[in-house]
């Protein structure tokens, strides 16, 4: 009798499965801006609508939690992202001489 099973010899048949592997979703990065005492409001909000696409009550908003708290979460996005936005943010801020701090950390 043939097999279409090649035999080694052994009587021993290995099967191949193929597994499908499963891709991780890259990790998410926050974009936070953190508070000073310097930099004026209306610069946050302008920051905020021109590198996040925020609509303007919403950025009065954020703006004003970054005032009150100390910092806000002002989105999530993958590395590459979030590190553009940072560096948007902080040259645009130097350039307008405002010490600003844009900065991202990785989503738990």
């Amino acid at each position: 009798m043939m097999s279409d099973t090649p035999d080694d010899g052994d009587g021993d048949t290995t099967v191949v499965t193929k597994t499908t592997p499963k891709t991780a979703k890259p990790p998410l990065y926050k974009v936070l801006l953190l508070n000073d005492d310097y930099t004026p409001m209306e610069f946050v909000v302008i920051v905020l609508e021109k590198f996040f696409g925020i609509n303007h009550s919403q950025a009065v908003e954020i703006m004003l939690t970054v005032h009150k708290k100390g910092l806000a979460v002002v989105g999530v996005f993958s590395h590459e992202i979030a590190e553009t936005k940072v560096a948007q943010v902080m040259d645009f801020a130097r350039r307008h001489q405002h010490p600003l701090q844009c900065t991202m950390e990785k989503e738990d």
